[in-house]
C-alpha cells in the first residue's frame, strides 16, 4: 500500500504549489498572476491575474511596478468602431463581492521597455498598489505565447 501513500503525497505537493500562486491582501484575493512569453526583440508584454473582493468596500488597483520592465501601466483593450484599441486607465475598481479578470484582450498590466524577453517557465516579481489596502508583491509566471487564462491554471 505504498503507492497510494506516495500518490497522495504527490497530490498534496502539487496542490501546495498551485496554492502558492494565490495571494491575499486584506479582503482582496489575487489569483494566478501570469504573463505571456514574448518573441525575441519584443519591447513590451502583458501580465494578467484575477482579483476577487470579499470585503464590503470597493478596492482600487492604482498601479504596478516590476524590475522586469522600465514602465508598467494599467491598460484596457476594447472594440471601438470595429477596431480593437488599447488605452491606459488610471485605476481598476473591484466592487464588494465581485471579481475582475485581467486577461488578454481586456484589462491587463502593460509591461513596456522589457529588460529582456519573457520566456516560458521564467518568473518575475511585480508589486501591486491598492488604494486603502497597501501593496503586495506577487510572482508572475511566464507561460506560452498563446496562454489565454493561465495555461496550467483551472478556473
Amino acid at each position: 500500500m505504498r503507492l497510494p501513500t506516495l500518490a497522495f503525497a504527490a497530490l498534496c505537493l502539487a496542490a501546495g504549489s498551485s496554492a502558492a500562486h494565490e495571494y491575499q491582501l486584506q479582503s482582496l484575493h489575487i489569483d494566478h498572476p501570469f504573463a505571456r512569453a514574448t518573441p525575441p526583440g519584443a519591447r513590451s508584454g502583458g501580465a494578467f491575474f484575477t482579483l476577487e473582493n470579499a470585503g464590503t468596500r470597493s478596492v482600487r488597483l492604482l498601479g504596478a511596478v516590476s524590475p522586469a520592465a522600465g514602465s508598467v501601466e494599467l491598460h484596457q483593450m476594447a472594440m471601438e468602431g470595429g477596431v480593437m484599441k488599447m488605452r491606459m486607465v488610471n485605476a481598476l475598481v473591484v466592487d464588494p463581492g465581485s471579481k475582475l479578470e485581467l486577461k488578454p484582450g481586456g484589462y491587463h498590466v502593460m509591461l513596456s521597455d522589457l529588460k529582456q524577453p519573457l520566456k516560458a517557465g521564467d518568473k518575475f516579481p511585480m508589486t501591486l498598489t491598492f488604494e486603502g489596502a497597501g501593496t503586495i508583491e506577487v510572482s508572475v509566471e511566464v507561460e506560452d505565447m498563446g496562454a489565454a487564462h493561465g495555461g496550467a491554471h483551472k478556473q
